[in-house]
């Protein structure tokens, strides 16, 4: 069986990903998908979350919203709606982010959550632990 598996992320906007990973964890609408090289082929949704794999010794994290993950024999690809690359991302301004759409969800919660809140939560939590390697 091979060590390692293509890894191949790309945004409407630009390729972000293109190597050789050991492992990856993807976030799948309903929890976290652990992939490996030798996996079977799959086809899934993405959620919001924290995108992390190993390559040359590393660990490296990309915050992903939304999109689709197939797996192939030897290689993965990952087409996000949005991604940020963890070094991008300013923790203190995720931060504020998180604070203020948890404040907003709670102000509109009337029975009836807003989705965009919810999103908003999510994606802000999304780059925090990204950002924090998590």
């Amino acid at each position: 069986m091979a060590e390692t598996i293509e890894l191949e992320l790309a945004t409407p906007e630009r390729r972000m990903v293109s190597e050789q990973v050991t492992d990856l964890r993807v976030p799948g609408l309903d929890g976290y998908l652990g992939i490996l090289p030798g996996h079977a082929p799959l086809l899934s949704l993405l959620g919001c979350g924290a995108l992390s794999y190993a390559a040359g010794g590393a660990r490296r994290y990309l915050a992903v919203q939304g999109g689709q993950l197939e797996v192939l024999p030897g290689q993965v690809r990952v087409l996000a709606d949005a991604a940020e690359r963890a070094e991008d991302i300013d923790l203190a301004k995720a931060r504020a982010e998180l604070e203020r759409a948890q404040k907003e969800l709670r102000n509109s919660f009337t029975g009836e959550t807003s989705s965009a809140a919810l999103n908003a939560v999510a994606l802000a939590q999304a780059r925090i632990a990204a950002a924090e390697g998590k």
